[in-house]
């Protein structure tokens, strides 16, 4: 016998076998469908049911989506050298090595959208123009906190977050369950590309305008907080010069008024009085140093505001939610489906095993 008639006798008998084991195997379900087909049916039944329970008792939830881009300065961390530095043409904040760290300053704001002091304030602010109604009092009322908590025997009453209440203790501490909550199930940070500046956040709850207001305002805070704590050495900075600006250019305007007085004193000088010379030329000395001092400290306010400009990061929403929110919901016709389905082929499994 040949090579090649022994690799068709032994492919021959592979698919013989593998056709025997499938045939036992429909022999199997057969006979255990014949013998246990109304135990089959009865579980198929009760587990439709109990789908078509879950999707009417199951709540609709509502998707709310926004990516949003971080863009950081070429030169942070240069300051005001930076800026003097790229007057003349030399990049110095690629020598101090900040650009390099820009992508990393970015990925902060993934821990301040997971920060719970940033969702608490979140919480406390009004759900729509009600300044006595929060989105943590909203929240409250659509997954029925507070009449849990009027039922409680340690509480006892209803709680709201829009104000400070009596017990700030225990406000605090049910806005610290909500934000927990919302943190582990209702709330997504993610960055889906690692190289990019681009961040997405994701709320899904049972309400469609608590959706919407939560993604957006967490977002306005951050933003907010991230870009007060990127510039706020340099607009303190900017602050200073333009108070000592201001001083000196008030004095200015004063010695320029004392110079031309002492001027006309000139014109109708006394012989005997010989220090009538001299105070002129104080005042006009002093006109000149006010003057070069002036002109100084706006360069430098120029450039404190170029510095300033360079280090406060870009903030740009490219995808905002838009009403209607997505609806994620369970269909009747698939619970019933999938609750007869699941049980029906879990207990023939079973029997076969």
């Amino acid at each position: 016998m040949s090579l090649k008639d022994t690799t068709h006798n032994n492919s021959k008998d592979t698919s013989s076998l593998l056709m025997t084991w499938l045939l036992s195997i429909l022999e199997k379900v057969k006979t255990t469908l014949q013998q246990r087909a109304q135990l089959l049916i009865l579980a198929s039944v009760l587990g439709g049911v109990l789908g078509l329970g879950y999707s009417w008792i199951k709540s609709a939830r509502y998707k709310s989506e926004i990516t949003f881009m971080v863009e950081e300065s070429k030169n942070l961390g240069g300051g005001m050298l930076s800026s003097i530095g790229g007057q003349m043409g030399m990049d110095i904040g690629s020598l101090t090595g900040s650009s390099a760290n820009s992508i990393i300053a970015g990925d902060n704001m993934l821990q301040l959208l997971t920060s719970s002091s940033m969702m608490a304030q979140c919480l406390k602010m009004p759900y729509t123009n009600d300044v006595n109604y929060s989105l943590a009092d909203r929240y409250a009322d659509v997954y029925g906190l507070r009449n849990k908590w009027t039922n409680d025997s340690k509480i006892g009453r209803a709680i709201f977050f829009a104000k400070p209440d009596k017990d700030v203790r225990l406000q605090d501490s049910l806005l610290k369950t909500i934000v927990k909550k919302i943190e582990l199930k209702e709330l997504v940070v993610s960055k889906p590309e690692k190289k990019l500046s681009f961040f997405k956040v994701v709320v899904n709850t049972k309400d469609e305008l608590l959706s919407k207001y939560i993604s957006e305002r967490i977002i306005k805070i951050v933003a907010d907080f991230y870009v007060n704590a990127k510039t706020s050495r340099q607009k303190t900075n900017v602050l200073r010069l333009e108070k000592r600006t201001d001083s000196i250019y008030s004095l200015l305007n004063q010695r320029a008024y004392s110079a031309i007085r002492d001027t006309r004193l000139m014109l109708n000088l006394n012989p005997a009085d010989v220090n009538a010379p001299v105070v002129s030329e104080i005042s006009q000395r002093d006109k000149v140093v006010l003057s070069s001092t002036y002109m100084e400290l706006m360069k430098n306010l120029e450039a404190a505001k170029l510095a300033l400009l360079q280090e406060t990061p870009t903030i740009q929403i490219t995808d905002s939610p838009v009403l209607p929110l997505e609806k994620e919901e369970v269909k009747w016709h698939e619970g019933l489906l999938v609750g007869m389905a699941a049980p029906f082929l879990l207990l023939l499994v079973f029997f076969l095993l």
